[in-house]
């Protein structure tokens, strides 16, 4: 990978440590897959690889193991349905030993809670189970407060079983309140507003054709729960002490930073897919429904798509390599099932599958390449007072490291971007909100679409080095309006791009009053390459932080992220989020500017944004977003629900009317027709999965006040046209001046 690549130059001396290391370990290798020798391994592996590479360390000392200690127990009973007081009290004089049991490859800790929960979770069988056997009395008053992190873990197996009561009968009667609701409109001829598959609206009367008696709906109610916690159970059956461990190793790699983790084998090839956006295999999507593995969705040009035999419902019972014999994958663990469907290019795969008629088939198919069409970008047209604008969606930064000939984020946005200058754009949305980041070679790549030359990003190692990232080709695609969309989930590569075009004041920022604030870089390094006995199975991944980025203003995004030029208020602009909110986030800090340029071409850059912040101090629609977020806010400290069924409707009922005053947040419509592009709009004729997707997107453009007020500015950006009889005037005053 080139960020590993990259790691090796600059950190070649902690690469020769871990080198001697691995060294140490070769006689130190465990004998077989799943020997807790090789838990050790990855343990003493994982923390000195950590310690020598990463930007700022923490020391593993008593205040670190307390904090292992406090997220793994969280990690491994977050709603206290578990353990016992007894349990804890019993953890507890480990708190402050997990930094020597750590440094020694001490297991003790680990194999003390993980087999004390799963005995626990073998006795919570029976607890919902019995529970949900009889009919649940909703006429009884008493409450249940759902703050898991501030309630206590129940002193003895009666409190623990009355927890589970009160879990689950909350669970439950949310949902025969719904049932009953559903049952009075049965009975009252209810005209219910549904929507189509492409969200067009279609009108559907309920009609009172078999009425339920309560009896029957309260049955009904506890069979489906009944079953939701079974498929609960089944998924934790699924789990092998492997996967647990992986949780305490990443307990561990991510009390350094909150993005410094531990990626398992199948969690590291997640992460590439999604990096690069694609993967071998036959293009479906998976789901676990009890015993079973379930279609979800084809994806559109692979091999299942063009094959036309799946299904989405279709179950998989069997599968089978080329022609060698099927193994039975019912009952197995759904990662093993994808396991043995993915592989190499070219080779055939034989599927024995359950139609949703019932009829068996076995579908053979030869595995591809699969694009996973909603991790790359796509882009929009749309028309406002008469002009033409592009709006453009990033959902990630996306690259393939393992072949450079592939498609990335940086060279599909200058393709992107010529095709809307084709169509004569008069200025660009460019959103980048809810993405995550991703490659900081594609940031550069993308920001220099727009600007002459200069630099992007400052990069700082931990030897106190600085590397200036800069954009070296002095073309520039695109220098006309330019809006950059955030929101505070906008994170890592995206604060980027956005810091770099705001300080050159190339474009306006509009969004959340600030990003998510990570200014970090993290480097993803194999750990199976430090060993040489391959028979003990895939260790897996690290990734680490390695680097701090800065603005070229110096300044860095790293807890404070990027303000907008021009706030938007939005549904979670006063809930707990971002970087700053995490306990043992790296701190703030500043270094000395890079060189640069502001443009100064946009003569109209400020007036538009001040045009802007006035038209949201007067827009109705805004202000009730931004009390609809401080309701939402205040809606989450509330955690105490009655359990009494007049009362539960009650509270409900007082909740859908102050949601009542709200719903016009979410049916606002701008009132703007979004197209696609002519080469898109040519492949949806044959691609129909792709058209419905875009009519999806499209229609959730058309409700989009933040696109509609980001097309506002594109029109305040507008070069302004001079007069030609004014034009010929100055021309005049030129000449007498330079005679």
């Amino acid at each position: 990978m080139n960020t590993f690549l990259n790691f090796m130059k600059r950190n070649y001396k902690i690469i020769v440590a871990v080198l001697a290391l691995s060294l140490a370990l070769w006689s130190f290798m465990p004998k077989q897959k799943g020997d807790p020798e090789k838990d050790k391994l990855l343990l003493e592996l994982l923390t000195f690889v950590i310690e020598k590479g990463h930007y700022s360390p923490a020391a593993i000392d008593d205040t670190f193991s307390k904090g292992v200690y406090k997220e793994f127990l969280k990690a491994l009973d977050p709603t206290k349905r578990f353990f016992l007081q007894s349990d804890i009290d019993e953890f507890s004089k480990y708190e402050t030993d997990l930094d020597d049991e750590i440094k020694n490859k001490d297991l003790t800790f680990f194999d003390l809670t993980y087999t004390r929960l799963m005995k626990r979770i073998e006795e919570s069988k029976t607890y919902y189970k019995t529970i949900l056997d009889k009919p649940i009395d909703y006429k009884i008053d008493e409450e249940f407060n759902a703050d898991y992190e501030k309630l206590p873990f129940a002193n003895s197996v009666a409190e623990l079983q009355e927890k589970w009561r009160k879990q689950i009968k909350l669970s439950a009667l949310a949902s025969i309140t719904e049932r009953l609701k559903l049952e009075e409109d049965k009975k009252n001829g209810v005209v219910k507003d549904n929507k189509d598959s492409i969200g067009s609206k279609k009108i559907e009367k309920i009609v009172d054709k078999t009425p339920k008696t309560y009896d029957q709906i309260e049955k009904e109610t506890r069979e489906s729960s009944l079953k939701s916690m079974n498929e609960y159970f089944g998924f934790i059956n699924d789990l092998k002490r492997d996967d647990w461990f992986a949780i305490y190793i990443n307990t561990i790699a991510e009390r350094f930073d909150p993005h410094t983790s531990y990626f398992a084998p199948e969690e590291k090839e997640r992460f590439d897919v999604s990096m690069s956006g694609k993967f071998f295999g036959i293009g479906a999507r998976l789901q676990k429904k009890n015993d079973f593995t379930e279609i979800t969705e084809l994806i559109s040009g692979g091999p299942a798509w063009r094959g036309k035999e799946l299904e989405v419902g279709d179950i998989f019972l069997k599968v089978a390599q080329g022609d060698a014999d099927p193994v039975d994958v019912v009952g197995m663990k759904i990662d093993e099932v994808v396991k043995k469907i993915k592989g190499p290019k070219g080779t055939e795969v034989r599927l024995t599958i359950k139609k949703t008629d019932g009829s068996i088939k076995v579908i053979t198919l030869i595995r591809d390449e699969i694009e996973i069409e909603e991790t790359y970008l796509k882009s929009s047209i749309v028309e406002k007072n008469g002009l033409k604008y592009g709006v453009i969606y990033l959902p990630k930064f996306y690259i393939d490291f393992e072949n450079s000939d592939s498609r990335d984020a940086g060279k599909d946005m200058a393709i992107e971007v010529e095709r809307l200058k084709k169509e004569g754009v008069n200025g660009i949305v460019l959103d980048v909100r809810d993405d995550g980041g991703g490659s900081l070679k594609t940031v550069v790549d993308i920001a220099g679409l727009f600007i002459e030359q200069g630099p992007i990003v400052q990069i700082k190692s931990a030897a106190g080095k600085k590397e200036v990232l800069s954009d070296k080709d002095k073309k520039v695609q695109w220098d006309g309006p330019l809006v950059i969309m955030i929101n505070c989930f906008s994170a890592s590569a995206s604060e980027i791009l956005a810091a770099a075009i705001q300080d050159y004041k190339r474009g306006v920022i509009i969004g959340s009053k600030q990003s998510y604030g990570k200014g970090t870089v993290q480097n993803v390094i194999d750990l199976n390459q430090f060993v040489r006995n391959s028979s003990i199975g895939d260790l897996g991944a690290l990734k680490t932080t390695t680097q701090k980025f800065y603005r070229i203003n110096g300044g860095s995004t790293q807890l404070d992220g990027v303000s907008s030029d021009v706030i938007m208020p939005d549904r979670y602009s006063y809930v707990k989020m971002g970087e700053r909110d995490v306990d043992n986030a790296m701190p703030w800090d500043k270094i000395d500017a890079a060189e640069y340029t502001v443009w100064d071409k946009q003569i109209n850059f400020n007036a538009a944004i001040a045009n802007s912040k006035k038209r949201l101090a007067d827009n109705n629609q805004f202000k009730l977003i931004d009390e609809n977020a401080k309701w939402i806010n205040d809606r989450s400290e509330d955690n105490v629900y009655s359990l009494e069924i007049d009362k539960f409707q009650a509270e409900q009922k007082a909740l859908d009317a102050t949601a009542k005053k709200y719903k016009s947040v979410l049916e606002y419509k701008n009132q703007l027709k979004f197209t696609s592009l002519p080469y898109e709009s040519e492949a949806m004729k044959t691609d129909l999965a792709l058209k419905e997707k875009r009519q999806r997107w499209h229609e959730s453009l058309s409700k989009d006040i933040y696109v509609d007020e980001a097309l506002n500015v594109l029109g305040d950006l507008q070069p302004k046209v001079t007069p030609a009889k004014n034009a010929v005037v100055v021309k005049k005053k030129e000449k007498l001046v330079k005679s």
